[in-house]
């Protein structure tokens, strides 16, 4: 159990670390930065590099990690952050995804997704004391993240950039007026989270000896969990969430198994948004909400008139006849997305609640509807809207105790929700087979009729788009949907007014994921097999792209969307490898740019 808990400590230091530069950031700039992890992802391979290909030793090898990534941090800021001054802080939020993105993706692109050994930085030598087994670089790299956390805690008590960084995250009006160049400390607060986070790279890869450029989203994930369990803005908040994280982690692990690591860290975050919100070391009442709030204000959907939206229909209907197959499969890949995005127009559109972990319901969907179908002998079409309500089910089962919260809360819980989800479902071996999948799904049969061409299987997708559209957009015309759009354009308004926002948005999301569960059953027949694997963390940044990228509040958006974003690179057969970072950049334009959506108009 010794070496159980030193493993723990050690993997939480690393937590730390990164968590310490989200809270920084955080708490100066109100933006949670979701690039983080992409961060410590550059830092690990740039030291992989330096150290194994050009052999550079642990001290040159720190400082370029610590330069290079200070800089990506500074650029991060005043190319994305900084020029969103003054509109709602869910646009940073969703910038930061899309910068992740891009870093990810252009690691990829650059050094591979194969994994590879670290190069030994540091001298190993096996020691042993009350029965741990453990080396001499593990006792340095422990030294070194507590040097690193006093270095930074000198630093903002006694240092006059320090306490500016401090009275900036307290205050930032008041700061200003006493002079403070609020500006600079925040380019200076993303560049040191940013070296922090580089730093922690190289002891990942130093303590796991073998790294792979698409770790870095899990880590910063994990981190970002750190964050909040220690309190969103708490500098010793983050220190002690990060232990505290990397002990259960271990002990859990040890306990349960390694297939259990994603259900006890996004459950230990749940918990502790129920239990205590705010975190270890956070303020209670949180008066900012930096993932809440939509871009009603920069945009309405755009209105077409009743005989257009026919037409439209009717295009779109006739498309699967005069499709190749070629065509008609990227189409079910199109329409199944925008079914998704269509319910997350309601919660994250009309209600004003950003959804951050639509791939559960997704993968919820997906598994119930092969369940029912392979395994209790259900028609596809019985199936098919049960997966929807199965997916709403467990979807709000798990956000029920955290709607009584607000804002940002709920953002965190829906992460937490969807990585539980699929997490529950790796773990059912006897019911899901585990991580090898659901293997001999039969394609969806309607009234006896097998739909074994993708022509076929494209129009069914078609017309379920088209009843959810219908049903979204009367919906959205109804005295509900006007409920709807008034607890997203101003909560505590409608609050005075009587409305509960909670139950609102509690429904309003019921509905998205009952759509998302349609859309993961429409995709578990018509590819036959399901891991868990294809339901990650980008599949739910893939549909909230989508979303933004129509127009938050425009369900025909969402069909636009999904058409520029996954069937434009399918079909010009363009950027297979970079269509990652393709995501990324067209989320990031369009926030900095057209924030109201391609399908939406200036209010």
């Amino acid at each position: 159990m010794i070496d159980i808990i030193f493993s723990g400590l050690v993997h939480g230091g690393v937590y730390a670390l990164v968590a310490v530069g989200m809270s920084l950031i955080f708490g100066v700039t109100n933006v949670a930065n979701f690039a983080q992890g992409s961060i410590v992802a550059a830092g690990m391979m740039l030291a992989w590099w330096l150290g194994g290909t050009l052999g550079w030793g642990i001290v040159p090898v720190t400082l370029a990690v610590a330069l290079a990534t200070g800089v990506l941090g500074l650029l991060i800021n005043t190319a994305v952050i900084a020029p969103l001054e003054g509109r709602r802080p869910i646009a940073a939020l969703l910038a930061t995804i899309g910068v992740g993105q891009i870093i990810d993706s252009g690691l990829q692109l650059t050094f591979g997704t194969r994994t590879r050994a670290f190069p030994q930085l540091l001298p190993t030598h096996d020691l042993q004391f009350a029965g741990v087994r453990f080396g001499t670089s593990d006792v340095t790299m422990a030294l070194l993240a507590v040097a690193s956390m006093a270095a930074l805690w000198a630093f903002l008590t006694f240092g006059k950039v320090g306490q500016a960084i401090r009275a900036t995250s307290q205050d930032p009006q008041a700061a200003q007026q006493m002079g403070i160049p609020v500006g600079t400390v925040r380019n200076v607060s993303f560049a040191i989270g940013a070296v922090l986070a580089g730093v922690s790279g190289i002891f990942v890869g130093l303590f796991n000896a073998n790294v792979n450029p698409t770790n870095g989203g899990s880590i910063g994930m994990t981190a970002f969990v750190a964050a909040t369990i220690g309190g969103l803005g708490s500098i010793p908040g983050a220190l002690a969430g990060g232990i505290v994280l990397g002990l259960v982690e271990s002990v859990g692990v040890s306990l349960i198994g390694d297939g259990a690591h994603d259900l006890i860290t996004f459950g230990a975050l749940l918990i502790i948004l129920i239990v205590r919100p705010q975190g270890l070391f956070g303020a209670a009442g949180v008066q900012s909400e930096p993932m809440t709030g939509t871009f009603l204000d920069a945009g309405r959907p755009i209105e077409l008139p009743r005989w257009a939206n026919w037409a439209l229909a009717a295009l779109l209907v006739a498309t699967p006849f005069v499709f190749s197959d070629y065509l008609a499969g990227i189409g079910t890949q199109v329409a199944i997305y925008a079914i998704a995005a269509v319910g997350l127009t309601l919660i994250s559109g009309s209600a004003g609640q950003t959804i951050l972990g639509m791939a559960g319901p997704f993968a919820v969907g997906a598994y119930a509807s092969a369940l029912l179908v392979t395994r209790a002998g259900w028609p596809f079409l019985a199936a098919l809207p049960a997966a929807g309500v199965i997916a709403a089910i467990a979807a709000c089962v798990l956000t029920f105790p955290v709607w009584k919260l607000s804002g940002h809360y709920v953002a965190i819980a829906t992460i937490g929700v969807g990585a539980v989800m699929v997490a529950a479902i790796r773990l059912a071996q006897p019911l899901t087979n585990g991580s090898l999948g659901i293997q001999g799904i039969p394609l969806p049969t309607v009234f006896g009729q097998v739909l074994y061409t993708q022509q076929m299987q494209y129009l069914l997708d078609v017309i379920v788009l088209l009843i959810a559209l219908a049903a979204v957009t009367r919906l959205r015309r109804s005295h509900l949907g006007h409920v709807f759009e008034a607890v997203g354009s101003d909560e505590r308004a409608s609050e005075a007014l009587g409305i509960r926002s909670g139950a609102y948005k509690a429904l309003a999301y019921a509905l998205a994921a009952f759509l998302s569960g349609v859309a993961g059953s429409l995709l578990a027949h018509q590819y036959t097999y399901i891991d868990p694997t294809i339901f990650t963390s980008t599949v739910s940044t893939l549909i909230l792209t989508v979303v933004v990228l129509g127009g938050m509040s425009s369900p025909l958006g969402a069909v636009l969307g999904s058409i520029v974003l996954i069937g434009a690179p399918e079909a010009l057969r363009f950027a297979t490898d970079a269509r990652v970072l393709i995501y990324g950049a067209l989320l990031v334009v369009i926030i900095l740019f057209r924030p109201q959506g391609l399908f939406s108009r200036k209010a």
